[in-house]
């Protein structure tokens, strides 16, 4: 009997060797328009190093704002630089992994078959170029919307227009409303075009129009597999996906 700890601990001990490690898990919070292609990656990325990676997809607004109340993540993605500067400010982020490598560019688009003609220049028509509602992001705090907004400020459309822009909580729901025929016309990024069969490209906002259309990316947690994955997402493995779904690579 008084052997009987002594083997019961050799047991545990002879389990605790050949139990399989708790797999490493990192959470990211990214960007609507990110969607797809960060999907594909992490799909990717999990085989290969054997983590598990968790994602929540909303507009940077949502996600910030999340941070800021004290939502526990490892990396955070945004699509403009404001909301990842203020995270900044307030402490949120890892100042030292922030990186930008990601571009994109902003259409205009139309269901499918029901293009119409129009030139995103100063001094055209865009409201007499087509009947019923704009969708795009909330043009106060979704990223899409402030550039929407900040295109048609620029190119004198924004008066003759914003009485009938629909704002959305994130670019995807505004191309999912082009999608289904309930706006007639849509302002949402190239990517989001792309990836869908049941809208077209009416054209593109030129680059003059607006800030340039950035992603940066940080650490929220000082996690090393979360530092790794981020790492990861600036190497040609992951940019020939981000290329694949038409983000535009950033000079380092």
């Amino acid at each position: 009997m008084t052997f009987k700890p002594l083997r019961l601990l050799l047991i545990f001990l002879i389990c605790s060797v050949f139990m399989p490690a708790a797999q490493a898990e990192i959470t990211v919070l990214a960007a609507a328009s990110l969607t797809n292609a960060l999907t594909d990656i992490i799909k990717h990325y999990q085989k290969q190093q054997g983590v598990t990676i968790k994602t929540s997809f909303a507009s940077s607004s949502v996600l910030a704002k999340q941070i800021e109340n004290g939502l526990l993540a490892d990396i955070f993605i945004s699509a403009d630089k404001q909301w990842m500067d203020t995270l900044y400010e307030q402490g949120k982020i890892d100042a030292t992994s922030r990186k930008e490598i990601l571009g994109n560019s902003l259409v205009l688009i139309a269901p499918k078959g029901q293009g119409f003609a129009v030139k995103l220049a100063k001094g055209e028509a865009l409201a007499n170029a087509f009947d019923g509602k704009l969708c795009t992001g909330e043009t106060s705090t979704v990223p899409a919307g402030k550039y929407a907004k900040e295109a048609l400020q620029n190119l004198a459309m924004w008066d003759t227009i914003k009485t009938r822009i629909v704002g959305t909580e994130d670019v995807r729901a505004a191309l999912a409303f082009v999608e289904r025929g309930e706006c007639a016309a849509g302002i949402v990024y190239a990517t989001d075009a792309l990836i869908s069969t049941k809208v077209e490209v009416v054209s593109t906002f030129p680059e003059s129009s607006h800030a340039p259309i950035v992603y940066p990316m940080a650490l929220i947690s000082q996690s090393q597999e979360a530092r790794a994955f981020l790492d990861y997402l600036s190497q040609a493995e992951a940019g020939k996906v981000f290329a694949h779904y038409g983000f535009t690579r950033l000079q380092p």
